[in-house]
Parts: structure tokens; C-alpha cells; sequence
């Protein structure tokens, strides 16, 4: 059988399809990056004066709790809530993180790095940094802080 000749349809069809398949190859590579950094992430906070302080992975779990002696003289009601409120805080950096990840990797302006940072900003939002001066309930209590 005789082939027809393509002339340069053909290889300018070969070159773009190489293009096309090492663009795609790249990307996948950069996703799977951005996909091992954020993987490996935590966040830490702290709360009433470093009384509280908190880990969490990049799923939001709780990985460390660290209470100091200070946390002897509140009530159970105030412990649990300062931890939740810091864990909370905790969560709220990881999507700063992972913005900054997603920049290094996939590039900030991809729609891999607006998917990934949008779900971590509606799962996790940024919660504002604790500004009070005391070191627990017994300096004034919690319930008109909150």
C-alpha cells in the first residue's frame, strides 16, 4: 500500500501531541508534589498565654494537645472550649500553607491551586489570633470572652 505524504501536517501533528503529552505528564508530577507536601503539613497554636497548645495534620485531626499546670484551676467546661477555640485556630493556618504550597508546585493562579486551597479555606477558615492578656479563667474567666 502506498502511504501519502504529510509534509509537515504530520510532524508538526507528532510535535503537538509530544507537547500535549509531556504538558500533561508535568502536570500530573506537580500535582502529585502538591498532593506529598500537603499530606506531610501541620499546624500548631496556642491559646490563653501558651496554656493551651495545640497540632493539627493536614486533615484537621488533632495530632498533639499539650496543657500547661495552668489548666489545673479551670473548670472542665473552660478546658474543653479553650481547646476546641485553638484547635480551630490550628486549622485555620493549614490553608495558608497550603496556598503557599500550591504556589511552589502547581502554580497559584492553576485551577488545581483554587480547588485544593478553596476546599481548605471552607473546611478549615481562618480564625482570629487569641488577644487576651490573661492566662486562663482564673484571671478574669472565659464565658465573657468568647
Amino acid at each position: 500500500m502506498t502511504q501519502m505524504p504529510m509534509g509537515d501536517y504530520g510532524a508538526a501533528t507528532e510535535r503537538f501531541v509530544a507537547s500535549w503529552t509531556a504538558g500533561v505528564s508535568e502536570r500530573a508530577a506537580q500535582a502529585q508534589a502538591l498532593s506529598e507536601r500537603v499530606a506531610d503539613m501541620s499546624a500548631t497554636a496556642d491559646g490563653a498565654d501558651g496554656a493551651v497548645r495545640v497540632t493539627v495534620a493536614a486533615s484537621g485531626v488533632l495530632t498533639d494537645l499539650r496543657l500547661d499546670d495552668r489548666v489545673l484551676r479551670w473548670r472542665p467546661a473552660e478546658i474543653a472550649a479553650e481547646v476546641l477555640t485553638v484547635m480551630r485556630r490550628a486549622q485555620g493556618r493549614l490553608a495558608a500553607q497550603v496556598a503557599e504550597a500550591a504556589a511552589e508546585t502547581v502554580g497559584s493562579d492553576s485551577e488545581t491551586a483554587r480547588a485544593v486551597v478553596s476546599s481548605y479555606e471552607r473546611r478549615f477558615p481562618e480564625q482570629p489570633e487569641d488577644d487576651r492578656d490573661d492566662s486562663g479563667p482564673e484571671a478574669g474567666g472565659r464565658s465573657d470572652r468568647r
